[in-house]
């Protein structure tokens, strides 16, 4: 898939210093792209449009022709310093979007059916884009959505807060396994100091939910944006008066919401659902063991959240 318009951006520019790179080190070896696409193996297309910084390249790709041409491993460094989603060509409507994650220092969102691209695994994205996608171009979409996580991901990234309708959880994409390793994923990633996620539980009444799914963005300029997507299109307002109404109704959700470990808990039990099939229990980090693992730990009732009953002090007498 042809990377986006604009090849004065600086992402655009480090995908073409990858394809020199590749090509140098292809040269310096004596080799045609033919006789490196044999190698590897692969199309000589495929090596051609990577050279020429139209294509997005697997890792892998990178650490065979490390191992190929003798580079001592810069290609693949290069290819892991690489945002690659900018690459690849989004519609119109989606441009703007995709660079204010790049910039973001902020993004609160509330995500309902499906799960946030920012937090989707790599098995989920697989699954959300082989319907609309097929071979190479399903692998690329893949791999610049990861890319697009790597800044959020990273231990100085900016905040993400995310409260998740309880939909997103019970939708199935791909498979029982693909949700398994969706939902130890939510755990994991839950657990940084940058990122909150949080559950709207489908039972629990009285939530005032948006519409539809809506990023809050603030950019470095101190910009704030509210992002918004229907059936086939995006939405970008940076109305203040829209902004602060749609902030009221989040900030409101998010504090009606299960708290983050309360939401740990929800996500953990819809995770041992899926994983029915024997695979084998994930490690959940911090949190705690014994309130997620064992048989009699506190659930949520269906109809209200259940709070911690307060116990009386040795020696006094519970009132």
């Amino acid at each position: 898939m042809s990377r986006r318009n604009g090849a004065g951006g600086a992402a655009a520019t480090t995908a073409v210093v990858f394809g020199e790179l590749l090509k140098h080190h292809r040269e310096a070896a004596g080799l045609t792209q033919a006789a490196l696409a044999r190698k590897i193996p692969c199309d000589r297309s495929h090596v051609a449009h990577i050279e020429a910084g139209t294509r997005v390249p697997p890792d892998t790709f990178a650490k065979q022709c490390d191992e190929l041409l003798g580079t001592g491993g810069v290609l693949l460094r290069l290819w892991g310093r690489i945002d690659w989603y900018p690459e690849v060509q989004h519609p119109d409507w989606f441009e703007r979007r995709a660079q204010m994650d790049a910039e973001a220092v902020a993004v609160r969102a509330y995500q309902t059916q499906v799960m946030p691209g920012l937090l989707q695994t790599e098995e989920y994205a697989r699954a959300m884009f082989s319907p609309i996608a097929s071979g190479d171009e399903v692998e690329e979409l893949v791999r610049a959505r990861l890319s697009r996580q790597q800044r959020f991901l990273a231990s100085d990234g900016p905040l993400y807060v995310v409260v998740l309708d309880e939909s997103c959880l019970r939708n199935v994409v791909g498979s029982a396994a693909t949700m398994y390793g969706q939902c130890a994923h939510l755990l994991e990633v839950g657990q940084r100091s940058n990122i909150r996620i949080q559950v709207a539980p489908a039972a629990l009444s009285g939530l005032v939910r948006p519409k539809t799914s809506m990023s809050l963005i603030t950019l470095p300029g101190g910009d704030q944006w509210v992002y918004s997507e229907s059936l086939d299109r995006g939405h970008l307002n940076d109305d203040p008066a829209l902004y602060v109404r749609h902030s009221q109704t989040y900030d409101l959700l998010r504090a009606d919401a299960l708290s983050a470990r309360e939401s740990a808990a929800l996500i953990t039990e819809a995770m041992e659902g899926y994983g029915d099939d024997g695979q084998a229990r994930t490690q959940c980090g911090d949190l705690d063991q014994e309130q997620l693992q064992r048989p009699r730990r506190r659930r949520l009732h269906r109809n209200r959240p259940r709070y911690p009953r307060r116990r009386p002090r040795p020696g006094q007498q519970e009132r």
